[in-house]
């Protein structure tokens, strides 16, 4: 089973910006702790679009099983349904979604949890990444010291504080390393970069077998039991037929090869294509993790350049503008890094993949021996099965920014309303209290961060905290 330390390890998500200590404490002890708004790219209305824009609000889904249930309940394939990005499970999420179907269809959608607001008809899609970032509300309950004493609000604040100004001196106001978290890699379970070795191997039989048995501490002992059975017993309709009802890509995958026992590709392929993509994502995510880790830990600067690095212009959602990468050489150094500093430009990390802009010098040393010690150095990552599933390889910013942060304490919530982590206490090696304050985070990110890893730089605890 996988461990939270071995999960930590596993996704590169390890250490920290800044050496200080932090609140520790527990995210989404509640639902209603974790609040996300995306702040949607403005889409043009037209009473005879095609489609149907709405504001959906979700409150504990799952954004791909919420995406397969709305398509059930339209009739629709899932790919005639539009979206910007994935949000956190537990928490209340609005996001804008476009819809290939009538407004009047889709206003009587009735799903448990699920707040449907009709915005009205567009001819435009939506496309991954496709807005300008989202808005969150956060509290982390039971904020504890590293030895697991509770903190009072007024020592909580003062180490936000602390870990904040240190951001800035460090790396620059607004600012912190850009991490891929751990949303990406399967929440409890980090099992997509696992399935994306197989995957970029064309070893289709261990790539299904990975996403049907793989295990993880976060989630529940039936779904872990069920896993450790299809190892121990093999595919069969019995067993297919005792599934968690949660399961559902799970269940997807055996029905397949139940009905087309040996089949594998084809039981890969009855995952979501944007799951499937998302595998082979995680893959390049944990490489780039990897590579930011090991320029801290040789304490070289993510935040401006030095010779042999990659910069690039951002946009305003903190996309990389991937056409204006340009290497850093002695000669254009001191101008490139004044730009860093001004917020124009910013150092990159790899996403790996058979074409990519690849560093020199000493940055360009520490990407290849993070590649060789994962094991994909020389790899030409084409799937030559499923072609799409191929990538070039990309970069992507070492540092992103945080903008409009309000941190305040909130008074302690029902003991009833917390969940069976809060009910079952702090484990060994825990960092939190139930006495300790509780702390709210409120700011703007741009797309394609992590509020997660923005907490986690103030929290300083265990990863299954956050």
């Amino acid at each position: 089973m996988t461990t939270t330390a071995d999960t930590a390890e596993a996704i590169g998500l390890t250490g920290f910006a800044v050496d200080s200590p932090g609140i520790g404490g527990i995210l989404k002890a509640r639902v209603q702790d974790f609040r996300v708004e995306e702040i949607a790219t403005k889409i043009s209305l037209d009473p005879k679009g095609r489609f149907t824009a709405a504001n959906i609000t979700l409150t504990n889904w799952e954004t791909n099983r919420f995406i397969n249930r709305l398509a059930k309940n339209l009739s629709i394939s899932r790919n005639r349904i539009f979206f910007a990005g994935t949000k956190d499970k537990r928490a209340i999420t609005k996001q804008l979604f476009i819809i290939d179907a009538p407004p009047n269809k889709v206003e009587k959608v009735e799903i448990p949890d699920v707040d449907i607001q009709i915005v009205g008809r567009t001819h435009q899609k939506l496309g991954f990444g496709n807005h300008r970032g989202n808005r969150f509300t956060i509290i982390a309950r039971g904020c504890a010291d590293e030895n697991g004493e509770p903190l009072s609000d007024e020592e909580a604040l003062l180490r936000v504080e602390k870990i904040k100004d240190g951001l800035a001196e460090k790396l620059g106001e607004g600012l912190f390393p850009n991490w891929i978290g751990p949303q990406r890699f399967g929440r409890g379970r980090p099992v997509t970069p696992v399935v994306g070795r197989h995957v970029i191997a064309e070893d289709w039989e261990k790539a299904a077998m990975a996403y049907l048995t793989m295990t993880g501490q976060e989630e529940r002992i039936e779904a872990s039991t069920f896993r450790n059975r299809v190892l121990e017993e093999g595919i069969s309709a019995q067993l297919l037929e005792e599934i968690p009802s949660w399961l559902g890509f799970e269940a997807d995958i055996m029905r397949h090869l139940v009905e087309k026992p040996g089949d594998w590709i084809g039981a890969f392929r009855r995952l979501p294509n944007n799951l499937q993509l998302m595998t082979v994502h995680a893959l390049q995510s944990v490489a780039f993790n990897l590579t930011l880790q090991a320029r801290i830990d040789n304490d070289m600067p993510i935040s401006v350049p030095i010779e042999g690095d990659i910069v690039g212009r951002v946009d305003e959602k903190g996309q990389l503008d991937v056409s204006s990468m340009v290497k850093v050489d002695d000669r254009i150094l001191p101008r490139l890094a004044r730009n860093c500093r001004l917020g124009r430009l910013v150092v990159t990390g790899q996403l790996p993949g058979g074409d990519y802009l690849r560093a020199s010098s000493k940055i360009g040393k520490i990407e290849d021996e993070v590649l060789a010690d994962m094991g994909l150095a020389g790899l030409d990552w084409q799937v030559k099965a499923i072609g799409r599933l191929s990538t070039k390889g990309t970069r992507r910013p070492l540092v992103t920014t945080f903008d409009d942060l309000v941190v305040d304490s909130v008074p302690v919530a029902e003991l009833s309303s917390l969940d069976d982590r809060w009910q079952s206490g702090p484990a060994q090696g825990a960092i939190w209290h139930a006495e300790g304050a509780c702390i709210r985070f409120r700011f703007t990110l741009s797309s394609g961060s992590y509020a997660t890893t923005l907490l986690r730089e103030f929290m300083h605890c265990p990863l299954n905290q956050i």
